[in-house]
């Protein structure tokens, strides 16, 4: 049985490569790349001479089924995309999954990725983040996604190409409040960029712009959690919407009530019976 190896690939400056995944190029018998070309000029900067084969979002499946078939014979074959880490918003995913359901050895390679980069430098939470990635192509699907978002507490770390960018934030704006951002661009090149700003600021920023070039990381700030000590109009408004769409429990009503605004259960059942006789 052989190996697969997923490889990290610098994302921009080529000095990022490691000392293990250079030798792991070196060596193996074949490399699968998202674009052979672009792979080329890396292992011909680290002057390696090695066999290549395409595996890319088009032929992904067929071409993953030829790879497990040498690995089974033995083969060493590492895994690189054009820049940064295999199979993150990149094709390998289906190449892993399937070297894994055949029990042949996965080994990573660790390196560089744009996300863990951006979030590196953003000064924005890190402790517990959302890597989104891509967002779709469709208007509504995308917005559909964001709404989905707009309650998200954590980081979030989106993908977005240099021609969508400010579309996107955009939306983000227009669908969630004004909140912390960051866009990184060209990160390692030497025209390397840090957008820093609200979301309003940055929109301002790229309008300016008479381009924007080179793939873009964007690391935005969750949603800041309200935190209520006592019962405002909100909630009661909240509560008399619930009382009038449908018809539950007290206790139930309350339970869902506190879990949504972080306030004791006892003191939201007694706010409904006081909204239930008449109170406002």
């Amino acid at each position: 049985m052989g190996k697969l190896f997923v490889v990290a690939t610098p994302i921009g400056n080529f000095d990022d490569i490691t000392y293990r995944a250079v030798k792991i190029l070196s060596s193996v018998d074949l490399i699968a790349a998202e674009d052979t070309r672009n792979t080329g000029l890396l292992l011909s900067h680290l002057n390696i001479k090695a066999k290549l084969i395409s595996l890319h979002q088009h032929n992904e499946e067929e071409r993953s089924k030829e790879i497990i078939l040498m690995l089974k014979k033995g083969g060493l074959i590492a895994l690189v995309s054009d820049a940064g880490t295999p199979s993150i918003s990149d094709p390998g995913y289906k190449l892993v999954n399937m070297a894994v359901k055949k029990n042949i050895p996965v080994v990573p390679i660790p390196g560089v990725s744009a996300a863990i980069a951006a979030l590196s430098i953003s000064g924005i939470a890190t402790d517990s983040f959302i890597f989104k990635g891509f967002v779709s192509k469709k208007a509504n699907k995308r917005i559909a996604q964001l709404k989905e978002l707009s309650n998200e507490t954590r980081t979030l770390v989106f993908y977005e190409s240099p021609k969508r960018i400010l579309r996107l934030v955009s939306e983000i704006y227009m669908v969630m409040e004004n909140r912390d951002c960051v866009i990184a661009r060209e990160i390692t090149k030497p025209y390397e960029e840090f957008i820093r700003g609200s979301l309003s600021e940055v929109i301002n920023i790229l309008e300016r712009k008479k381009a924007v070039k080179g793939e873009c990381t964007l690391v935005l700030a969750g949603k800041k959690e309200t935190i209520l000590t006592e019962i405002n109009q909100d909630v009661k408004n909240d509560i008399i919407n619930h009382l009038s769409e449908c018809v539950c429990k007290t206790s139930t009503l309350a339970g869902k009530i506190s879990e949504k605004y972080g306030l004791p259960k006892k003191m939201i059942y007694n706010e409904i019976l006081h909204i239930k006789q008449g109170g406002k």
